[in-house]
């Protein structure tokens, strides 16, 4: 795109395509493959999901096979990704899910896919600051011995988030990655250990047999381990900040959702063959989260098992400014497009950060640790309440936003071709779209259904239905907004979902007054 004379010389330097300036737009080639790679992966958390997900699911669900589960889930994942990705290189905007959600099923859609994301990754970020707090405070207590209520270090982590969020994205991608590499090689350390070590049933592929998945609690352990896998789609959030999106974006979706795939599917099964095949369901419901730590305190000894604590922790630390990130660059992109005031869609100095976004959601993350601070109204507090309430509702709320969002984006896929004349040419991609589609609603009852066993709630319980609420309110809400947006705003209504591409139609409706 050209670009008008006052911003011609910053927008050739830093690559901004926007003749509205460098403030209105994302750095452009901040990110290669490898620092994309790793803002994704590392809001998987992939320690937390191996000592915290999986001895849950194994606890709660009592299925062996969450090995197998995995790779379902992969399979599924697969599926949406082949259509997303192929989107992905039509689509280039920081709103990700809401501008693919704008393209395929109009604006009205989109607006409401934007408040459903908005709300789902401010859950997501905020409900780990619970457990980050809980982890840190039993850190202090078990080594320092202080005892420290949760809260603190879950602020001093808002803090230290909201600044991080401030600088280039770069220096984002590399604390990433160093946190995410040593993390990974950890719970990679265990497998290898556990598997040249198993338990008494000696080394079994039991847990990937198919007669493992049966039972009730099948649905609702998919909706445990689709959680897992949060974080793979974010990657073309940050399309605009890419050097080659159409071709980074892609290979990223497909590196990572087969990586975590595999990953998480190894290493769960390392856990069954640690305790035998007939033991895991008994020995997670006994050591619940300390499963892990258990079992490598017995293998690879006490140094390592204290090591792995404090990796656990700074893991935590990672998928929250992964989260952090993510959420800033939505509300960056809505504040672009009308979505939220317009102070949201500028950029900050030098870093080309969406400060603004970075900010709201540093006040959101404060406001509600701050709320769950205040409620702890025990004598000593709780010191199970960060986790069973802020991280098990925040993390399902977020969950099942996600969900509802891949299955919008998997019809948005099939309508934007359609659309487009190109069903003959992507029909493939539009088949595995659909499929990916029907999977991801099957999985979306199922966790609306199941809500109250997912937060440990009694089945009568309001939690069951006000939790899931959250989301169907945020649908609605942005819904609302863009009806009033198409009768009271069309020319806005007409930007959702374009990104940078609005403002080369507002230079040309300018050039023809």
């Amino acid at each position: 795109m050209t670009t008008d004379s006052s911003s011609t010389s910053s927008a050739t330097a830093e690559g901004i395509s926007t003749f509205k300036g460098q403030e209105r737009a994302l750095r452009a080639d901040r990110l290669g493959t490898g620092g994309l790679l790793l803002s994704v992966l590392a809001a998987t958390a992939p320690l937390m999901v191996v000592a915290g997900v999986m001895p849950t699911t194994f606890a709660v669900m009592g299925i062996i096979g969450q090995p197998l589960l995995f790779v379902v889930l992969g399979t599924v994942l697969v599926l949406f990704s082949l259509g997303y990705a192929e989107m992905s290189r039509h689509v280039h905007n920081a709103g990700a899910f809401y501008a693919y959600i704008s393209r395929g099923l109009g604006g009205t859609a989109g607006a409401g896919a934007a408040m459903v994301a908005l709300v789902a990754y401010n859950s997501l970020q905020v409900g780990i600051y619970g457990i980050f707090g809980f982890e840190v405070s039993g850190l202090f207590a078990t080594y320092a011995d202080i005892d420290m209520a949760w809260w603190i270090p879950a602020l001093t982590a808002v803090l230290a988030v909201g600044v991080l969020g401030w600088l280039k994205i770069d220096v984002n991608a590399r604390v990433l990655g160093v946190l995410l590499v040593i993390e990974v090689l950890l719970v990679v350390v265990f497998d290898v250990a556990a598997i040249a070590d198993p338990g008494k049933e000696g080394l079994s592929l039991h847990a990937f047999n198919p007669g493992t998945l049966t039972g009730a609690g099948v649905g609702t352990a998919l909706c445990f381990c689709i959680a897992a896998f949060l974080g793979f789609e974010q990657a073309p959030v940050y399309a605009e900040e890419t050097n080659r999106p159409h071709v980074l974006v892609p290979r990223v979706m497909f590196l990572a959702v087969t990586g975590v795939a595999v990953f998480f599917a190894i290493s769960s099964w390392a856990l069954t063959a640690a305790t035998g095949p007939a033991g895991i369901v008994g020995a997670s419901r006994e050591h619940s989260a300390g499963l892990l730590f258990f079992l490598t305190e017995a293998r690879l000894g006490e140094t390592f098992t204290d090591v792995l604590h404090v990796l656990f922790v700074t893991g935590m630390f990672a998928a929250m400014l992964s989260f952090h990130n993510v959420v800033a660059r939505y509300a960056f992109a809505m504040g672009r497009e009308g979505l939220l005031p317009a102070a949201f869609g500028r950029t900050t100095g030098g870093s080309g950060a969406p400060g603004t976004g970075s900010l709201l959601q540093t006040v959101i993350a404060t406001v509600l640790v701050l709320a769950f601070a205040l409620t702890d109204d025990k004598p000593n507090g709780d010191p199970t309440a960060p986790v069973l309430h802020l991280f098990t509702w925040g993390g399902n709320i977020g969950a099942l936003g996600v969900i509802v969002l891949m299955a919008l984006a998997s019809l948005s896929v099939v309508t934007f071709f359609v659309r487009r004349g190109a069903a003959g040419a992507q029909a493939w991609r539009l088949v595995t779209s659909g499929l990916a589609g029907l999977a991801l609603v099957v999985i979306a009852g199922y966790t609306v259904k199941d809500f109250d066993v997912l937060v440990g709630a009694g089945p009568g319980s309001s939690l069951r239905w006000i939790l899931p609420g959250v989301i169907g309110l945020a649908l609605l809400a942005g819904l609302v907004q863009g009806l009033v947006l198409r009768s009271r705003a069309p020319e806005t209504h007409a930007r959702i979902g374009l990104g940078n591409e609005a403002f080369q139609l507002e230079k040309a409706a300018e050039s023809t007054q």
